[in-house]
């Protein structure tokens, strides 16, 4: 339900991107900045553990740049296209179509509705977050779509994969997650999020995959908490 409701926004969006005039599809860059900065505002106050969001933005970006995994996703991006286009096409055409897979996919996967809707999901069979989560993802689909293009129509193949085997292996993951690392994953999901409305802004260019293992990161430190937090309250006293 997910990947249809995004399929059908990013084909209205397709649609509406191919008609407008550059003044207006600078209005809806914008309107998608803006709201994808209001978004990940929401979800970044979710977090409970600000020095765990901390460290986990400085360290996962630390590795995400070591690795490249912007430039990974991007080239993957650039392969998906080549394998729906054919001839030659200009470079700036590539890099949209590979923004608007990257952005979309981030946008639409890293929220804690994601993981908590598919825990729901595959564990209990409640569907019902999941599909107020597929309507939300398919009107921001329109707009993406209609600011950055049909690469954004392919993160539907992140969502199946992701949010899918989420689902999928709802009954071990769920546990092991917690209601604290769900809201350590919202907030650096969140700010993840807001990186997206800067870069559609045009404020500065920020390479948000490279931030994604941050999500690693906190997951991290929430699972190690029970192990340290009494040590260290017996040590310091408090």
């Amino acid at each position: 339900m997910n990947c249809i409701t995004v399929f059908f926004g990013s084909l209205i969006g397709i649609t509406v991107h191919a008609k407008i005039r550059d003044d207006i599809r600078d209005v809806v860059y914008i309107g998608a900045g803006c709201i994808s900065l209001v978004i990940g505002l929401q979800m970044a106050f979710e977090s409970a553990r600000v020095l765990y969001l901390v460290f986990s933005l400085f360290l996962g970006g630390i590795l995400g740049t070591i690795w490249n995994i912007e430039g990974w996703i991007m080239r993957f991006g650039t392969f998906l296209e080549s394998l729906v286009k054919r001839g030659r096409q200009e470079k700036a055409e590539n890099k949209n179509f590979a923004l608007g897979f990257l952005n979309a996919s981030v946008l639409f996967c890293v929220g804690a509705m994601t993981i908590v809707g598919a825990m729901k999901a595959g564990a209990e069979g409640d569907y019902d977050l999941i599909l107020m989560k597929s309507i939300m993802d398919g009107f921001m689909a329109i707009m993406f779509s209609a600011a950055l293009g049909v690469g954004v129509m392919f993160s539907i193949i992140t969502i199946l994969v992701y949010q899918g085997g989420l689902t999928l292996l709802a009954g071990w993951i769920g546990p092991m997650i917690g209601q604290l690392g769900l809201s350590e994953i919202s907030g650096v999901g969140g700010v993840l999020v807001m990186m997206i409305g800067i870069n559609l802004l045009g404020l500065r260019e920020i390479k948000t995959a490279n931030f994604l293992p941050s999500l690693l990161m906190v997951l991290a430190f929430t699972g190690a908490e029970p192990y340290w937090l009494p040590v260290a309250k017996s040590f310091f006293g408090f």
